[in-house]
């Protein structure tokens, strides 16, 4: 069971202890297969655990996927497309919406190709505090060395070109509703 393109979803990023983290009210399901999600976000309100509430500033192309420990949020934005990539779970759908557990490690990509990992002391603290299984450090390490990789060739979902039609196919899709 996947999300159906065309419909909207509620995503979920919970944490490790299984509190929810972070909630996005409506993403709006582009693609979905039972290898991947693409769920596109423009101004979704938002709500964090600590009960700050906000809405999405810019467009956001979200790639969850179903046996990679990672998803990608492509914000376009008016400077270039920054993507942000969640160290997470492979993700799940039920009636509820998409989810998945954020662990933490982060990389943000600015559009002149810098990369920065963010949140390794928060890493480590929650590693400890929330008693994370050995083999997520590892499990991690390779993925935060597949998402470089998957960059640095141009890959979906860091594909410039790729995300503006997905954009394009985006408004499409609405403009039929």
């Amino acid at each position: 069971m996947y999300p159906k393109a065309g419909t909207y979803v509620s995503i979920y990023s919970f944490k490790h202890d299984g509190h929810v983290r972070r909630n996005w009210d409506q993403g709006f399901v582009l693609e979905s297969d039972e290898n991947h999600y693409i769920i596109v976000t423009n101004k979704t309100w938002v709500v964090d655990d600590d009960g700050h509430h906000w809405y999405t500033r810019e467009p956001a192309i979200c790639y969850f996927y179903t046996d990679k420990w990672f998803n990608v949020i492509a914000m376009l934005r008016e400077t270039g497309i920054y993507y942000y990539c969640n160290l997470a779970s492979p993700v799940l759908y039920d009636e509820e919406g998409v989810k998945y557990i954020d662990y933490d490690l982060d990389y943000k990509i600015f559009p002149d190709g810098e990369i920065v990992l963010l949140d390794e002391n928060e890493y480590i603290l929650h590693s400890l505090e929330m008693k994370y299984p050995k083999e997520i450090d590892g499990i991690l390490k390779k993925y935060m060395a597949v998402i470089r990789k998957m960059y640095a060739d141009n890959e979906i979902p860091f594909n410039r070109e790729y995300n503006e039609r997905q954009f394009q196919q985006y408004l499409e899709m609405l403009s039929k509703q």
